[in-house]
């Protein structure tokens, strides 16, 4: 497998000179800047001297499948840093870059030279000419900051045949069609402002439901093991995370905030320094142990701009957090009920059971990049060792996956598209509490480190929303749908019967919409199909006359009348 990889990594990076090779014929005044392969594919920055469209993708592309017929070699030379400046003396940002290596390498191919570190197909013979194609136009900063200049950055896909080409372009067409970005404007879930900011998602009522759901779903869960609601402040001063260690790891992402009255705080990048103060606030004894917090808060972290889109990566994170404080002896039955948390949420949605499980431990080989005692970290990663065998998780060893402060489980999942996703972590820590001196009274009234326990089961609640509205594409479970009833009128005489309904139907806390507009039903039909419901409730004569409903389900189709009672009773158990 990792053969098959580097070539069609070859193949991608050759792709990446031959498309920059028929930009140079289309605009000999345009500027080279980088082409790397990246994952299924390529790109290529360029400053161009003229617009390029879409449309001019496919002359792109034509001129590429000529250049592949001429079996054109690819060849590598290493020169001097002063014949490379010489070589690249009208492309600017090759200079910039040259300025950095000491001791270049270029590719050459036919007449076209560039600076490049390879690897790279012998010649273009090795190329399938049906299995590749130019995807997208974008705009790009020179080397991701936006204070240098907007390139224009070509993309494109490679694969070794065209079979394989065709599979992936039905998974990016479903993809779309399932993209949380449009599906969460449509379904009028979320939305960004210019004004607020990029990166700063606005929830609106149907989106907040989802999200309060999720909430209850997760805290109901957590509080049968004891999990307790704790809420900490946003700002902090700097030095609590230059105690925990995250000041260093966070240094580029951390927002300083500051006033003219002379304060100067950072906002929190992580919340687990602020519990550990709560537990600092009064002097604990082994019999209070174990000691468990939970909270569902914003987290801030200085995402660079460029990387920012969508709920998968944004600014303000509200990530729901869990910290236990216990003693040596009491950590296996903490791991093995976080582990059984992370299987009670994740069966309720249908998702365990097509997972796997990661025993993520440290690089050992560098072991200066994590803090806290090497005996330490020994019995933390052994004890997880131990819990994967004992419940089976078959947990796979990945080394240098660790946290900062200690080994982890960390769950990896598949959405609905194939892709792994890793979102609830268990993480041991026998490092944060001796940094912060947190103690208990033992049994021989001794002060001792009591062991720290991280957990997130969902991760970040934008990132899970990501997740949800995709891999349902928009059409909820009942429990989780922002609209779970919309309650239909057929005319002005049906009005007061379906408000009757809809209090009958709010008092039960189910969330109801009315619709007792003057719209033809087929209309009001349509539009609540298209908001993804479950039950569309019709209300006419018939209905009005013997005092029940009319039912359309979203998934199981038209289920006919039945009384309100019955209805109540079926979704009860939903």
């Amino acid at each position: 497998m990792q053969k098959e990889q580097l070539e069609i990594e070859k193949i991608s990076h050759s792709l990446a000179h031959l498309l920059a090779m028929a930009v140079l014929k289309s605009d000999p005044q345009a500027k080279l800047a980088i082409g790397p392969s990246i994952e299924n594919g390529f790109y290529y920055d360029f400053e161009l001297s003229k617009k390029l469209e879409e449309k001019d993708l496919q002359k792109l592309q034509k001129e590429i499948k000529k250049l592949i017929t001429q079996k054109i070699e690819f060849k590598k030379e290493e020169i001097t840093k002063e014949k490379a400046q010489e070589i690249f003396k009208d492309q600017p940002y090759k200079l910039e870059l040259l300025e950095e290596i000491e001791k270049p390498q270029i590719y050459q191919s036919g007449e076209f030279i560039d600076l490049c570190e390879g690897p790279h197909i012998t010649n273009t013979s090795e190329i399938n000419p049906d299995a590749f194609k130019l995807t997208k136009i974008a705009g790009a900063y020179w080397r991701g900051d936006e204070k240098n200049k907007m390139l224009t950055r070509i993309y494109g896909i490679a694969f070794q045949t065209e079979k394989e080409l065709e599979k992936h372009l039905k998974q990016q067409e479903e993809a779309e069609k399932r993209d949380h970005r449009k599906l969460g404007k449509e379904l009028d879930l979320f939305t960004f402002s210019d004004l607020v900011g990029p990166g700063l998602p606005l929830y609106t009522p149907k989106g907040v439901a989802i999200i309060e759901e999720l909430k209850k779903h997760i805290e109901s869960i957590c509080r049968k093991y004891g999990f307790q609601k704790v809420s900490a402040p946003s700002l902090s001063k700097i030095e609590l995370f230059e105690i925990s260690g995250h000041a260093q790891k966070f240094k580029d992402e951390l927002f300083h905030v500051s006033s003219k009255k002379k304060h100067d705080f950072v906002l929190k990048p992580v919340q687990c320094p602020h519990h550990t103060q709560i537990y600092a606030s009064k002097t604990r004894s082994y019999r209070d142990l174990p000691i468990k917090y939970m909270e569902s808060d914003k987290q801030y972290r200085a995402e660079k701009s460029g990387e920012v889109g969508g709920l998968n990566r944004v600014y303000a994170i509200t990530i729901e957090d869990g910290h236990t404080f216990c003693t040596k002896d009491q950590i296996k039955d903490e791991l093995r009920d976080l582990v059984n948390i992370v299987k009670d949420f994740y069966s309720a949605l249908g998702l365990w059971g097509d997972h796997w499980v990661s025993l993520s431990v440290r690089d050992y080989s560098h072991p200066e990049k994590y803090i806290g005692d090497s005996k330490d970290w020994d019995i933390c990663e052994n004890v997880l060792q131990e819990i994967s065998d004992e419940m089976k998780l078959n947990a796979k060893k990945c080394e240098g996956e660790a946290a900062l402060y200690g080994p982890k489980l960390d769950f990896i999942f598949k959405d609905a598209l194939g892709k792994e996703i890793q979102i609830p972590t268990i993480q041991l820590d026998f490092a944060t509490p001796k940094r912060f001196n947190l103690f208990y009274i033992n049994k021989e009234g001794k002060e001792e480190h009591p062991i720290m326990i991280h957990r997130a089961i969902l991760g970040s609640y934008e990132r899970f929303l990501a997740l949800l509205i995709e891999h349902f594409v928009g059409a909820f479970p009942f429990w989780l749908s922002p609209v779970q009833i919309k309650i239909l009128s057929i005319s002005d005489k049906h009005k007061e019967y379906a408000q009757k309904i809809h209090e009958q139907l709010f008092a039960q806390n189910f969330r109801t919409e009315l619709d007792i507009s003057d719209e033809n039903l087929g209309k009001k039909v349509r539009k609540a199909k298209t908001e993804k419901i479950p039950y569309i409730l019709i209300l006419g004569d018939k209905e009005l006359e013997e005092q029940n409903i009319t039912i359309e389900s979203r998934d199981e189709g038209n289920l006919g009348q039945s009384t309100l009672e019955d209805f109540i009773t079926k979704i009860s158990k939903e």
